[in-house]
């Protein structure tokens, strides 16, 4: 790790870097890229690549960075083949191309299924997490073990920056009774979330619903495609329909517990978390138990993060959960994230924007995503979000987003400096049906003829 890099992460521990102005850490900012660029250039396959067509010898400036950023459609560049026909010695190889660290490590021998696959990449120090992939492949994103002590530990600190919530709290820890997905990256997470601010003693039971992994992702997708095709057999379908009513029984059933537990710790200072489409309907069924926020402890506190992801809830959400468990803003912490970032985004209390850490450098492009927008540093500035993870370590820490975002550089109503991003973040595949990147198709190709 390079100096310029160090300094920038020094200020996570305690949180300490939000009020520091943008104008203050370009310049070391723009030093740390070029610190990690001739670190990685030539250890990392596809960002060599890049670096030469671009003609790209050294960082120095904020726009020699865009040609080296991927877009997030590149982890999910493998060929479905690979999974289908569970080739996995070419998968292990597409991951090389990603990966900061040479993949050869892998024991592949005796694997059958996606799954025994991941785990034995973990086995070499390989930590592959994957996206939701509820509308298409899974985008499997390599770690390495210094990437998860780092998001534990960020994570951790962000809380207690975003919020009142502290460590030694002892909160009783409640679940939303949702389907889980399970990587290496949330397993490390929320080990520590609960360790610092939950009471061992009273954690959610567990909630029967199976955990989402890639294998059960990849299972669901191929059989979908084949029905939608009109290629599965009928015992395809048939296994298909049954796994389906399945999950959706085990997570009627966890729900019911859920708002049973739930209903039992009312009296206790709980610790919840989850996303919108699960909070939303688990307040639903409190109400039609009869209970409301005089019901709930007046320091309950809530970890949210991810958006809608889809979900069709009323206009007044938000308020609904709130006030059905008796939230208030001093005890509700709120993220802005992505699975391909190692690093949290905490929003403040009284400006409701999400703070961008020193180490996390953030570079607005255009909707193509090929270039740097105007009056970056100056003002607020509207386009695609990308970033620059400098703590990422197990791969490249520069990504494109799906994201449309606002960045304010000035002054926030909290009192801090640091750029920030309001809360009006939407995707454009969600809004506008698409999602074209300019270099997704170059890279995807590029991926897949090194693999």
């Amino acid at each position: 790790m390079g100096q310029a890099v160090y300094n920038l992460i020094s200020y996570m521990p305690d949180a300490s870097g939000f009020d520091i102005p943008y104008s203050e850490l370009r310049e070391l900012q723009i030093e740390a890229l070029d610190e990690r660029f001739q670190e990685r250039v030539d250890r990392i396959k596809l960002v060599k690549r890049r670096a030469e067509e671009a003609g790209i010898t050294e960082i120095r400036s904020l726009e020699d960075v865009v040609p080296l950023l991927l877009p997030h459609t590149a982890y999910k560049s493998y060929p479905e083949s690979f999974l289908v026909e569970k080739k996995w010695d070419r998968l292990t190889k597409w991951l090389g191309t990603v990966a900061s660290y040479p993949t050869d490590n892998v024991d592949l021998d005796g694997v059958t299924e996606v799954d025994e696959w991941v785990a034995r990449c973990e086995q070499a120090g390989h930590f592959v997490s994957c996206s939701s992939g509820t509308t298409g492949k899974s985008a499997m994103l390599v770690a390495s073990q210094a990437d998860l002590d780092f998001t534990s530990q960020d994570g951790v600190a962000a809380v207690q920056w975003g919020s009142d919530i502290r460590v030694g709290d002892k909160r009783t820890m409640v679940g939303a009774g949702g389907a889980i997905a399970y990587t290496p990256r949330n397993a490390v997470m929320g080990k520590a979330l609960v360790a610092a601010f939950a009471d061992a003693a009273k954690l959610a039971p567990p909630s029967g619903v199976p955990p989402i992994t890639i294998g059960s992702l990849t299972k669901m997708i191929t059989l979908r495609k084949a029905i939608t095709e009109g290629t599965a057999r009928p015992a395809q379908i048939a296994e298909y329909e049954a796994e389906s009513a399945a999950r959706q029984q085990a997570l009627d059933d966890a729900r019911a517990n859920a708002v049973d537990n739930i209903i039992s710790k009312r009296g206790e200072r709980l610790y919840m978390s989850g996303m919108w489409g699960a909070l939303y309907p688990l307040a639903q069924e409190i109400r039609e138990r009869g209970y409301t926020a005089k019901d709930f402890h007046p320091e309950n506190s809530i970890y949210l993060g991810g958006g809608l992801k889809r979900a069709k809830l009323p206009a007044d959400y938000r308020e609904f959960v709130y006030q059905t468990f008796n939230l208030s803003p001093r005890f509700t912490y709120q993220m802005y994230g992505m699975q391909e970032l190692g690093t949290s985004m905490p929003r403040c209390q009284q400006g409701q924007r999400y703070h961008i850490p020193p180490w996390l450098v953030c570079l607005p492009l255009n909707k193509n995503g090929d270039a740097l927008l105007p009056g970056v540093g100056e003002g607020a500035v509207e386009g695609r979000a990308a970033f620059f993870d400098l703590s990422m370590d197990g791969r490249w820490g520069g990504i494109i987003s799906g994201d449309h975002v606002h960045v304010d550089y000035s002054p926030c109503a909290c009192g801090n400096r640091s750029p920030s991003i309001r809360d009006d973040v939407y995707r454009y595949s969600d809004l506008e049906g698409d999602d074209k990147i300019g270099c997704a198709g170059t890279v995807d190709a590029y991926v897949r003829g090194m693999s």
